[in-house]
């Protein structure tokens, strides 16, 4: 249904942006929607540990990324619970949103909202926030990996398609509550219903870049492959024993259902190279269809019916 991604600063109010968001779309009226927050507690990840170096950190953006696309549906709202500091990150982010044609939003703690004005203050605000954690014994991050975080956040931009539409939000000066103006937009963004004449929500729609290949039957392959070759085998035959005649038609048979004569039109001498590169292109061809399109036959009849008229479209073109 929908994809949300929270990012800022370190210690920032990130989690318990999370939190809010998620009670408050179990709070809105008619039918509930499933919500999950994915964060690095819930995979059972360490902060420091997982922020060490680059290495680990790239792995752990890994898992999380990995994580995402596993629990993505049409039936539920996914909230990322993590610095997502990188903006090629959430652009990944953003293309399984595309390739899953949910919603999806950017919700920043805004604490650096402006960096050039803000940011002392802000970065203040985050190191004071990390040591109270610290000294209650709560997850914190280690000096030199907190500042080496706060140097490298990448701000998220409106104009960008992966960071918007993008919710800003000021804990340190307003606070974080269900109630609170940003939650209460971003709750209406992701639960309004969509029609004809609404222009301020946007479902991603997927496309062939982005949408992930569909699992193909074992036997749709075999019997696609199988049905080919019995068809170039067919016209091979006959060729050599001159069974076209005057008709320049080679027949294919009789028991292929609704039809009692399926005929392949040989207007030329049609060599195997030409037929196996035909057969080959045929089958690529489909394969990339079947992202968009329907799966590809699974019976030898449909196959046959295909291919016979993919090689008279391309026998007559030629």
């Amino acid at each position: 249904m929908a994809l949300v991604v929270i990012c800022g600063q370190p210690c920032s109010g990130k989690s318990t942006a999370a939190a809010c968001l998620a009670d408050a779309i179990q709070s809105v009226d008619g039918p509930k929607p499933s919500v999950r927050i994915i964060d690095e507690s819930s995979l059972h990840l360490g902060r420091n540990q997982s922020y060490a170096d680059m290495p680990m950190e790239k792995n752990l953006r890994g898992v999380l990324r990995s994580e995402v696309d596993r629990s993505l549906s049409k039936n539920n709202i996914i909230i990322v619970d993590s610095l997502n500091n990188i903006k090629g990150y959430r652009y990944e982010l953003w293309c399984l949103a595309r390739a899953a044609g949910i919603r999806y939003c950017v919700i920043e703690d805004a604490l650096t909202i402006d960096l050039q004005v803000f940011c002392d203050t802000a970065d203040d605000t985050c190191r004071q926030w990390n040591r109270i954690r610290e000294e209650m014994g709560e997850s914190s991050y280690e000096t030199k990996i907190f500042e080496d975080l706060v140097q490298r956040f990448e701000k998220p931009e409106r104009r960008n398609r992966w960071d918007s539409p993008l919710f800003e939000l000021f804990p340190s000066k307003d606070g974080i509550s269900q109630s609170s103006s940003v939650i209460v937009d971003a709750v209406s963004h992701l639960t309004k219903k969509i029609d004809s004449k609404t222009r301020d929500v946007k479902v991603l729609q997927p496309t062939i870049a982005t949408q992930t290949a569909r699992a193909t039957d074992a036997n749709s392959l075999y019997e696609m492959d199988k049905a080919t070759q019995e068809v170039i085998n067919i016209i091979v035959e006959a060729q050599s024993q001159g069974l076209a005649g005057s008709s320049n038609r080679i027949s294919m048979g009789h028991n292929l259902p609704a039809i009692s004569f399926f005929y392949i039109d040989v207007h030329r001498p049609i060599g195997l190279p030409e037929l196996r590169s035909l057969r080959r292109t045929f089958i690529k061809l489909t394969g990339q269809y079947s992202l968009s399109g329907p799966p590809p036959p699974s019976d030898a009849e449909s196959a046959k019916r295909m291919f016979i008229d993919y090689l008279n479209r391309e026998n007559g073109a030629a």
